[in-house]
C-alpha cells in the first residue's frame, strides 16, 4: 500500500495523547467541536456550581451546627420548602443536560449527505478498511512492532497502513466485527467517534476533518490478548492527495480506475482456469 506523506502532515501535527496531558484532544471535525462545548460550556459550569455549593453548604453545617455551638441538637423531622427544592432543582438541572445532550446525540447518528463511505472491520487484533464506492478497494492495518518504528513515530500507535481520508469531506464510517470475531470499539478521540465493531451488526457513524495532518486512536473494547496492540491512525489529506493516493492503491491493488480487475489480471485468471473436460465416447464407437 502507497502511503503519502504530505510535508504538512508531521508528526507535529499528530493528535495523540501526550505525558501529564489535562482535558480532551483538539476537536477536528465538527462532532468533536460540539462535544467540546456541551463539555466546556455547559457541564463543567453546572458541575463547578454544584461543586462549589455542596462545599459550601457542609462548611457551613460544620461551622454553624458544631456541638460547642449548637449543644442541643434540633428535633426538626422535615421541611416541605427544603424537600420541593431539592427535587424540583435537580430535575431542572437534568432538563438543561437532556436537551443539548440529544440534540448532540442525534447530531452525530446519521451523517448529512455523505459524500463517501468508508467500512471498518475490527477483527484479532487488526482492522479493515474498505473504500465500497471507490471500486471497493480494502486493505488491513496493523501495527508497527516497536523494532520496526522509525524516529518519531509513537509506539503502540503507528500502523503500516493508515487509514487516508480527504479533508472537508463527509464520510460515512460504518463500523462491523468478522460472524466468528469478537467485539471491537473503533474510537478515534479527536474525532468524536467510538463505535462498537459487532459481529453480525454495522454500526454507522460520519467524519468530517477539517485540517490535513495525522490522527491517532484505539481499539476502545477489551478484546483478547492483544486489545492494546489495535491502533488507528488516520491520515487527512487535501483532495488532490486523496485522489492521487487512491489511483495509486487501486493501481497497485489491480484495481482499473473505476474499480472493476483489469484486463490483464481477467485474462490470467482465465488463463488459469482448467479447460472443458473431453466428451466422453459414444457407446457405439466403443463398441466397435
Amino acid at each position: 500500500m502507497v502511503l503519502i506523506v504530505l510535508a504538512a502532515v508531521s508528526a507535529g501535527w499528530a493528535q495523540q495523547p501526550h505525558p501529564w496531558q489535562l482535558g480532551m484532544q483538539p476537536p477536528a471535525t465538527p462532532v468533536k467541536e460540539r462535544i467540546h462545548f456541551l463539555h466546556n460550556d455547559i457541564l463543567m459550569p453546572i458541575i463547578t456550581a454544584i461543586t462549589v455549593f455542596v462545599l459550601g453548604l457542609l462548611g457551613y453545617v460544620m461551622f454553624r451546627f458544631h456541638h460547642r455551638r449548637h449543644p442541643i441538637p434540633t428535633r426538626t423531622s422535615h421541611n416541605a420548602v427544603v424537600e420541593i427544592l431539592w427535587t424540583v432543582i435537580p430535575v431542572l438541572i437534568l432538563v438543561i443536560i437532556a436537551i443539548p445532550s440529544f440534540k448532540l446525540m442525534y447530531y452525530m447518528d446519521r451523517a448529512p449527505d455523505a459524500e463517501m463511505t468508508i467500512k471498518v472491520t475490527g477483527k484479532q487484533w487488526y482492522w479493515t478498511y474498505e473504500y465500497p464506492d471507490q471500486g471497493g478497494l480494502a486493505f488491513d492495518s496493523n501495527i508497527v512492532e516497536d523494532k520496526d518504528l522509525k524516529p518519531g513515530q509513537p509506539r503502540l500507535l503507528e500502523v503500516d497502513n493508515p487509514l487516508i481520508v480527504p479533508v472537508n469531506t463527509t464520510i460515512r464510517v460504518q463500523v462491523t466485527g468478522v460472524p466468528d470475531g469478537v467485539i471491537h470499539s473503533w474510537f478515534m478521540p479527536s474525532f468524536g467517534v467510538q463505535e462498537y465493531a459487532m459481529p453480525g451488526r454495522l454500526n454507522e457513524s460520519w467524519i468530517r476533518v477539517g485540517n490535513p495532518g495525522i490522527y491517532y486512536g484505539e481499539c476502545n473494547q477489551i478484546c483478547g490478548i492483544n486489545h492494546s496492540r489495535m491502533p488507528i491512525e488516520v491520515k487527512a489529506v487535501s483532495r488532490a492527495d486523496f485522489q492521487n493516493w487512491l489511483a495509486q492503491a487501486k493501481k497497485n491493488a489491480g484495481l482499473t480506475p473505476d474499480g472493476a480487475a483489469s484486463r490483464d489480471q481477467d485474462q490470467q485468471v482465465a488463463a488459469a482456469r482448467p479447460g472443458p473436460a473431453p466428451a466422453a465416447p459414444d457407446k457405439e464407437e466403443v463398441s466397435r
